[in-house]
């Protein structure tokens, strides 16, 4: 739309960079390091189940977006507009015209996971809901107007993506408390996400799907051979969340070793399963697996303590 482009002309030419530079951080609090913060940080160590839920959320949100997306077509602003500038690229490493790689503009995906997580903590979370509703709009509301302050959304984009990510949140919310068993619904969202397999060819789709299997498969692993316990120590709970995240960013590194540069790069059917793969790798093993060291002192100090102390059977 025309206002939309006058709008974020505007706005790039208007808005001074050391101020741009700072709101265009705001970004991060969509995107995947920040997800991955939060989600390991309430599953590896506050709350194991909420963890879950919040998992179930963003994994149904990562699925549908992408969905919508490759319906659409709609390409990002600066790739119709040379008047707007892309200052802060979806993936740095690609062509800032590569859609393969950057994905296209509609919905936002960071609006939308801004609109799903934050929340979803407000949601399924206990205690000082509207504190978290305050926090969880304010987050929001600044991560949309900085995908629009660095040329990588509409307006409308971000519009869409905070409706789609509260509809998410409400249909979850509303599934969970019909069905009570999060395995079933993390099925029901594998089954329709699966239809996005025969059209998708964007990378973004891969990677939320190949996400979506891993947390579907850890859950019974975990419950079945793992079954660690939460802790509130403060060191234990920075150990948990700084070795999961070496973990998972690790083993995603590591697991592209044994194919060409040029292959992940295709945009291929066989390179987009290949990085699904990848994904349901590294998720499986730092949600299921990983857990498994929580029996070391190390990750458990509040648990040690309790039994050096004698009011605990020990670390569980």
């Amino acid at each position: 739309m025309t206002w939309e482009v006058s709008l974020m002309e505007w706005l790039q030419a208007n808005i001074p960079g050391p101020l741009i530079t700072f709101i265009s951080q705001f970004s991060v609090f969509g995107e995947e390091l920040a997800l991955v913060a939060v989600m390991g940080f309430v599953y590896w160590c506050y709350d194991k189940e909420l963890g879950r839920k919040l998992g179930l959320l963003v994994c149904s949100a990562l699925i549908f977006n992408p969905m919508i997306k490759n319906l659409v077509f709609r390409l990002r602003p600066y790739m119709e507009h040379s008047s707007i500038k892309c200052l802060r690229a979806v993936e740095p490493d690609a062509d800032i015209m590569d859609v393969g790689a950057q994905g296209y503009s509609f919905p936002s995906g960071h609006s939308t996971n801004a609109a799903t997580i934050y929340p979803g903590i407000a949601v399924f979370g206990q205690g000082k809901r509207k504190l978290k509703w305050a926090i969880s709009i304010v987050l929001m509301l600044f991560v949309g107007f900085s995908r629009v302050v660095v040329g990588c959304h509409y307006p409308t984009d971000v519009l869409c993506g905070w409706a789609l990510g509260l509809v998410t949140v409400f249909i979850i919310s509303f599934l969970y408390k019909k069905i009570k068993n999060l395995n079933i619904i993390f099925a029901m969202t594998a089954a329709i996400g699966a239809i996005g397999i025969f059209y998708c060819r964007t990378s973004d789709f891969f990677s939320a799907y190949g996400i979506l299997v891993g947390m579907l498969l850890s859950t019974p692993f975990e419950k079945k051979f793992v079954n660690f316990e939460p802790t509130r120590n403060p060191i234990s709970s920075i150990i948990r969340l700084i070795g999961g995240a070496v973990v998972f960013f690790a083993l995603d590194e590591l697991l592209k070793v044994p194919f060409a540069k040029e292959f992940l790069s295709s945009g291929t059917l066989a390179a987009h399963l290949v990085r699904c793969g990848r994904y349901m790798i590294a998720i499986f093993v730092s949600v299921a697996v990983y857990p498994m060291l929580f029996k070391f002192r190390i990750f458990s100090l509040e648990s040690a303590e309790r039994s050096e102390e004698g009011v605990g059977d020990g670390i569980y």
